[in-house]
């Protein structure tokens, strides 16, 4: 758990205030301050009970991704491509996991060039353990109750729209 602010005010609030002051426009960084700092917290919640699986939230990732693809392996640009990593980010993770035992490299058969990463028997073993624990601490997101999950995550999806990240 990351360490509370245990602050006697809300910092964000106490900042959008200032900000109606001098620019206006308040409820956007209100709001794109407040995603900022869950999305500190969670990542802190989910790397700490990665942890005990010897895993990051990234490397945590892939190893979904791998799991849900039907053969267990992908070329690696198709890693970065889903997981919206560099390609350097990519060629780290993978790595890391080979190093544990958790995904293998081979050649990519349809590409001369490049490289498949499938996940193994014990990176499955792994994952599942991993996401048993996520979903005990309901992935850091308790406080909601499953309407205001979905309430949240339509929202943001609009956000992820608006940005073309794909297309509705």
């Amino acid at each position: 758990m990351p360490k509370a602010l245990r602050l006697s005010f809300d910092p964000v609030a106490r900042a959008q205030q200032l900000w109606r002051e001098r620019w206006g426009a308040d409820d956007s960084m209100a709001a794109a301050t407040s995603v900022m700092r869950v999305q500190q917290l969670l990542i802190a919640r989910y790397d700490e009970a990665l942890r005990a699986h010897g895993l990051t939230f990234a490397r945590y990732e892939a190893l979904v991704l791998l799991t849900f693809s039907r053969t267990g392996r992908l070329p690696l640009s198709k890693i970065g491509e889903r997981l919206m990593v560099h390609p350097t980010s990519v060629t780290n993770i993978v790595q890391r996991l080979e190093q544990a035992g958790l995904v293998e490299r081979t050649p990519n058969p349809q590409d001369g060039r490049g490289t498949l990463a499938g996940i193994t028997d014990e990176g499955r073993r792994v994952v599942q353990a991993a996401t048993d624990d996520l979903v005990r601490l309901d992935f850091g997101l308790e406080a909601l109750d499953s309407a205001e999950r979905v309430q949240l995550f339509d929202l943001l999806r609009k956000v992820r729209v608006a940005a073309s990240d794909f297309t509705d």
